[in-house]
């Protein structure tokens, strides 16, 4: 919320426009017309001091020198978990479609181990297993269909792990994007 922030800053503070673009990483002039009124009109000040982004006495020092700049206060909480690339989220209208795609590629490229295929897929290795010995519940309504063209993977994706398995990628991008605009 940089807007926000400046707002605060620039209300309650004698900083320069330049020490609050620089804090907010924003233009100088962009705070100027934050400050004139023409932008941001009805944005809501963000206090940095009570959400422990800067301290009082950072703030004291940098309205003393106008060339000094804000720093950033350390925060002492723990770091948040960055979402690790695992299985995507697909939609329940999109569910019924993996099994079609698993058997398009236990047909295409059987190279690809089943924790290639679940990884590219997202399903399990129990629903690999199923499809492969044909003891699937739906077995008799799969039809083998391109991943790709389900939405369940990118042709990129695809390509990166028949590569991985030692496969050769039988259709490029451009192919699968001409077979999609045939009616």
């Amino acid at each position: 919320m940089p807007k926000a922030t400046a707002v605060w800053l620039i209300d309650n503070t004698a900083l320069t426009f330049e020490q609050i673009g620089d804090f907010c990483e924003l233009h100088h002039l962009e705070v100027q017309a934050i400050a004139d009124g023409e932008v941001s009109g009805g944005i809501q000040g963000y206090d940095p001091i009570q959400n422990n982004q800067l301290s009082a006495e950072e703030i004291q020092r940098c309205e003393a020198d106008p060339e000094a700049r804000l720093v950033l206060s350390e925060s002492h909480l723990p770091a948040p978990t960055l979402r690790t690339k695992g299985p995507r989220y697909v939609p329940v209208a999109r569910r019924g479609d993996k099994p079609d795609a698993i058997a398009w590629l236990l047909k295409h490229y059987p190279e690809l181990t089943d924790a290639q295929i679940g990884k590219l897929i997202g399903t399990t290795k129990e629903t690999i297993g199923k499809v492969r010995d044909r003891s699937h519940w739906n077995i008799s309504n799969i039809t083998a269909k391109h991943p790709a063209m389900l939405g369940l993977c990118s042709q990129t994706d695809l390509n990166g792990a028949i590569e991985k398995a030692g496969g050769q990628p039988r259709a490029s991008e451009e192919q699968v994007e001409n077979l999609s605009e045939l009616p």
